[in-house]
């Protein structure tokens, strides 16, 4: 009993590992870091090997479906919140604030967020869409900028991936 149980949780700790080394691996590829993906990409699959080896041999034991199954979703949250902590690659917010648009557009520029400020019209007549695109680290800042002088202001953030030219703050 104590040998399932202890299978069961070895089970789980490879799932997690090698899922969220997966989740991170995906978020990598789509930011076009193709060499982390690559050796991310080697350990996540290693480490799978070795759980699904473990599990074929000792099929009979239910308690290692779970582990698998625990494992997995754990994996998933855990390579998530890696994400979110690292925060790699580029956003690009798009902001419209239907009577302080001058005001925030000020306030980026002052705080060093380079912007774009486009006309627009919309059913309620004229208004201005703010276009930012900074360090996905810095996604929180902006937010708490533009929510500290409107906190009814509309914003979309978009995954950006710069392909040439000029990034305020400079890229690598």
């Amino acid at each position: 009993m104590i040998e399932a149980l202890l299978g069961g949780l070895a089970i789980m700790l490879m799932r997690i590992a090698d899922v969220t080394l997966g989740t991170f691996r995906t978020l990598m590829v789509v930011q076009g870091k193709k060499y982390h993906s690559g050796i991310i990409g080697f350990f996540e699959v290693l480490i799978w090997i070795f759980a699904m080896r473990y599990i074929v041999q000792h099929m009979d034991e239910t308690i290692n479906l779970f582990g698998y199954a625990f494992g997995f979703g754990i994996g998933n949250i855990l390579g998530i919140t890696l994400d979110q902590k690292f925060a790699f690659g580029f956003v690009q917010l798009n902001i419209i604030s239907k009577k302080y648009f001058e005001e925030i557009t000020s306030k980026l520029r002052a705080s060093k967020f380079a912007t774009t400020l486009i006309p627009a019209l919309g059913n309620n007549g004229s208004s201005s869409i703010i276009v930012t695109i900074i360090k996905r680290k810095q996604q929180k800042v902006v937010m708490n900028l533009v929510n500290s002088i409107d906190p009814d202001a509309f914003i979309t953030v978009q995954h950006s991936r710069p392909y040439k030219g000029f990034i305020h703050g400079g890229r690598k």
